[in-house]
């Protein structure tokens, strides 16, 4: 009998379990994997950057290094809100195509917690038809009587996005 190399859905739960760095936009639950998350530091001024897309807010001089920021807000199509207290960026390091990594900030509403998501918590991504991506979703976690969408951060802000960034930065 031939073997198939196929994910069973036990292995797919298994591989996004772990823990999470959750956040808020708005009224809902987001969480990125710890092992992307650098730091978080409070909301501050941006240097706007020509010709970027409205999700990207500009860069931020981040202790000698230039970094874009993207409003996860504009990002995903939501409702604009002003800064507030809790308002902060949370500095993440994404996969680019080109097998390296880049550093970037994603300004969110408030940081809520780091969980610990276990198989038990997963639910796979729901299928909402053809009209509605669920691309940037690892799948959806049960935690404490509220629903997390588990993000891919490195489809969230794409490589695409850094590269023209940086091209804007440093242009050839």
């Amino acid at each position: 009998m031939a073997s198939t190399s196929t994910t069973t859905p036990a292995a797919a739960t298994a591989a996004v379990a772990g823990k999470y760095l959750t956040f808020l936009l708005g009224d809902e639950s987001y969480g990125v994997s710890v092992l992307k998350v650098r730091e978080i530091i409070r909301h501050t001024a941006v240097t706007a950057m020509p010709q970027m897309p409205d999700y990207v807010k500009g860069v931020l001089n981040l202790r000698g290094k230039v970094i874009p920021i993207v409003d996860l807000r504009l990002k995903f199509q939501l409702e604009h809100a002003d800064v507030a207290d809790r308002t902060c960026i949370v500095v993440v390091q994404v996969a680019l195509s080109t097998s390296n990594a880049a550093t970037m900030g994603l300004i969110v509403d408030a940081v809520q917690s780091v969980a610990n998501v276990t198989g038990k918590d997963i639910e796979p991504t729901p299928d909402f038809g053809g009209q509605i991506s669920a691309d940037y979703l690892l799948a959806m976690a049960k935690l404490e009587h509220r629903v997390v969408a588990l993000l891919d951060i490195d489809k969230v802000v794409g490589a695409e996005t850094i590269e023209r960034v940086q091209r804007t930065i440093r242009p050839a």
